[in-house]
């Protein structure tokens, strides 16, 4: 088997901590890897991972072989990173995590526009509202919403992430339409479970400079399952803006509140400090930040 293939694998595995979440990694099966582990076994005569049913171990051979195998591949992978950035255009796989909403209506539409413009670029996008590692999980850049922690990372702002209030033309018609948030203790206020165990809306407004509503009947952690639910006239929605805009400009929901919004929650474009950062990188960047920036 190929000596540096199995290098990653190990490295893998001994990170991640068994053989199916290292071979889920590389897309190959739990045997295969376990075949890339005795592969370097048997060449170095020797037991790298001490293996039971339920955990594995490093040997003390094991956890010298483990720091050199990091060494070595993160020094190929610089070797790999300087040539790709020497190239004349940017090629190759980018990968990008994004948060699931936001990647799906805001974030897609822009990066078909970026493929277009760069074909040898190949986009694997993790449309995730997992927090991912950026670093061990290999990717290249990913968009953040919300405060943002202390980190290494560059932050670049993009647009921030506005929520809407809005019903259908027919439940507006039914139960009237709020004019300011204590109105809306009169109204089906659908829940989103993220928010909270009963999905509580909060808008700006009273005199505590916040509104806490009775819970809705319908409560879900989806925003698009909440959507729908207001499309079929059965109450109000409050949700990002990138979820609504389109049903909100054909007329299906009509906005409402606007003066009571919550403020626009902070977006950023997160990606590694790096100087030598290959044409893919930098034209990425570029774009987003052309495209979605403040």
């Amino acid at each position: 088997m190929d000596k540096f293939a199995s290098m990653e694998v190990f490295v893998a595995v001994v990170e991640a901590g068994s053989l199916t979440a290292a071979a889920t990694r590389f897309g190959i099966s739990s045997a295969m890897a376990g075949k890339h582990i005795r592969s370097l076994e048997t060449r170095l005569a020797t037991r790298l991972l001490t293996r039971t049913t339920r955990r594995q171990s490093l040997t003390e051979i094991g956890r010298q072989y483990y720091e050199q195998c990091r060494r070595i591949l993160a020094e190929v992978k610089e070797a790999e990173s300087l040539a790709e950035a020497m190239a004349s255009a940017p090629r190759g796989v980018l990968k990008v995590t994004v948060p699931l909403t936001y990647g799906v209506e805001v974030f897609v539409p822009a990066m078909t526009d970026y493929l277009s413009a760069w074909p040898d670029v190949i986009l694997e996008l993790d449309l995730s509202n997992r927090v991912s590692d950026l670093v061990n999980e290999g990717f290249d850049a990913a968009v953040r919403i919300g405060q943002l922690p202390d980190s290494s990372f560059v932050a670049r702002p993009l647009k921030p992430y506005r929520m809407r209030a809005c019903a259908s033309p027919d439940y507006l018609a039914r139960a009237g339409t709020p004019r300011i948030p204590a109105d809306l203790a009169q109204h089906e206020c659908l829940g989103f479970l993220h928010w909270g165990r009963e999905g509580l809306w909060r808008l700006d407004g009273d005199a505590e400079g916040e509104s806490q509503l009775r819970p809705g009947r319908f409560r879900a952690n989806n925003g698009q399952a909440l959507k729908m639910a207001a499309l079929r006239g059965f109450g109000l929605v409050l949700q990002p803006e990138a979820l609504l805009a389109k049903e909100i400009a054909s007329g299906q929901l009509v906005s409402v509140l606007e003066d009571y919004l919550p403020a626009g929650i902070p977006v950023h474009l997160i990606y590694p400090r790096d100087r030598r950062a290959a044409p893919k990188l930098t034209t990425f960047i570029d774009f987003v930040i052309e495209h979605l920036g403040t």
